[in-house]
């Protein structure tokens, strides 16, 4: 029996929120519906998706290559609707975009694909740059909207956003750490350990402001600005680090495992949004460009 789309929407909630019970609560229906769905799909497939356990499920390897599919499947069905609601093809013009380095490879590569798909008349012109940077840009007329990390915005009246993803921190240990089967990581735990810090956005400014709340000092054993050295410096045990969800894999470049962990307490939550000028007359192409990030983020609920 072929999947179904359903089972995708199913497959793609439960990845994400970790949880049969979190996706069964996101998508407003049974667990058992959404247990059913994965037993099917991992039937149909012939593979194990997720591993089991009691804090939940982690998906696995075969599962994280198949996520990339059936998100892209889920994409493509939703494009297939938009392109019959206009005639967009017609569709010309220039949309000067903005992005941050933490979202542009994990946010942006996905809409800005869908953008191009529905719009191929209009010309994309971005860059990417800090956050303080491109709110000036946003300010001063120079770019019609940016994809950024909204939740320390410096011109918060000066500016208009739409939240298309929140972000929980979480702890990154390489495999067979002695925090790894921890009922429960704190703080204080983090503190103990050499911290591989990323330098891009408002990471390392919050990670530090995160640690001093209890008396100590990041315990720095490398800086980056590559999420991905961050992966292997954890695989390879060089370091644990505090990272929003949205940025993890299970692999790192070298095939090494990376483990993920909440920590308990009040951990800070990073915001994903789509900014534009306040009260700045929009071009029809940056009103589609916010529509469809809109009609995305639905997507990822659903």
């Amino acid at each position: 029996m072929a999947f179904t789309l359903r089972q995708l929407q199913y497959f793609v909630a439960v990845a994400a929120q970790g949880t049969v019970s979190g996706a069964a609560q996101n998508l407003s229906i049974s667990q058992s519906a959404v247990t059913e769905a994965i037993r099917e799909l991992e039937g149909d497939l012939g593979v194990e998706l997720f591993e089991r356990h009691s804090r939940g499920l982690t998906i696995t390897h075969k599962g994280h290559q198949f996520l990339r599919h059936a998100t892209k499947i889920l994409t493509d069905v939703s494009d297939a609707r938009r392109s019959f609601s206009g005639d967009k093809e017609t569709m010309t013009g220039t949309l000067n975009l903005g992005v941050t380095s933490l979202v542009a490879g994990y946010v942006l590569s996905d809409l800005l694909a869908r953008y191009r798909r529905a719009f191929p008349g209009v010309t994309v012109s971005a860059i990417e740059d800090n956050g303080d940077y491109l709110e000036h840009l946003l300010i001063g007329g120079e770019l019609d909207v940016a994809v950024i990390v909204i939740s320390n915005l410096r011109n918060r009246m000066a500016l208009q956003t739409e939240i298309l993803e929140v972000s929980p921190y979480r702890l990154w240990l390489p495999l067979g750490h002695r925090l790894v089967p921890a009922e429960s990581i704190t703080v204080a735990d983090v503190a103990e350990e050499p911290v591989i810090m990323l330098t891009i956005d408002e990471i390392e400014e919050s990670t530090a402001k995160l640690l001093s709340a209890i008396g100590s000092r990041p315990k720095i054993a490398f800086r980056t600005r590559s999420v991905e050295a961050v992966r292997s410096l954890v695989a390879t045990g060089a370091g644990v680090a505090l990272l929003p969800d949205l940025v993890y894999r299970p692999w790192s470049l070298e095939g090494d495992r990376i483990e993920s962990r909440d920590v308990s307490g009040s951990l800070p939550m990073v915001q994903v949004g789509v900014a534009w000028r306040r009260g700045s007359e929009l071009t029809q192409t940056a009103r589609d460009f916010i529509g469809l990030s809109q009609a995305q983020r639905a997507v990822r609920q659903r």
